[in-house]
């Protein structure tokens, strides 16, 4: 979205944006390509959803989740330094509210599944 010029956080630009790389997704999964859904599922439902349709199309899913505390998620964003406007904390608190972390029932639905946890 940087490389365009678009802003972040524009949800209605973001959303058209991911549905069009599911859509050449889906296409590169017919052909038999590899395909990594690298933007934030956050919720089981979106996860469910591009689980089921890539295992229609026939491919094997993956589910590689990664875990840091709040603390690491801060110093990385720090890091990067690439959000304008910054981040803040209560931006991460609300983003850690919304987020349903993916239980061991749900990892259980993908062909292979890891969880990596990040220390502070």
């Amino acid at each position: 979205m940087a490389a365009l010029s678009i802003d972040l956080y524009d949800g209605e630009k973001r959303a058209k944006i991911e549905a069009l790389q599911w859509k050449l997704g889906q296409e590169l999964l017919r052909q038999g390509a590899t395909v990594i859904i690298e933007w934030g599922t956050w919720t089981r439902s979106e996860r469910d959803t591009l689980r089921l349709g890539a295992k229609a199309l026939g491919a094997e899913v993956e589910l590689h989740y990664l875990s840091a505390p709040l603390e690491v998620l801060l110093e990385r964003v720090e890091r990067r330094g690439m959000e304008k406007p910054p981040l803040k904390r209560e931006d991460i608190e609300g983003s850690l509210r919304v987020f349903q972390e993916p239980t061991a029932e749900e990892m259980a639905c993908f062909d292979h599944s890891h969880t990596i946890s990040a220390r502070a």
